[in-house]
């Protein structure tokens, strides 16, 4: 659905296309940051598993 202006010209995006277009946008900035950031966060699970991971909760307080 189109909206119609007062001067009779026709909007170029629905409201619909909009957010479509917002959210793309968003999962996209999302996927950028994840895909930047992979490195470190596998190194940090790396030392996670070195010193013991899950199980090491007792011996670390």
């Amino acid at each position: 659905m189109k909206v119609q202006r007062s001067d009779g010209a026709q909007s170029a995006t629905t409201g619909r296309q909009l957010l479509i277009a917002e959210a793309a946008l968003a999962g996209a900035v999302a996927l950028a940051l994840f895909v930047h950031e992979l490195p470190s966060i596998r190194r940090e699970l790396r030392i996670y598993r070195l010193a013991g991971g899950f199980r090491a909760g007792r011996r670390y307080p």
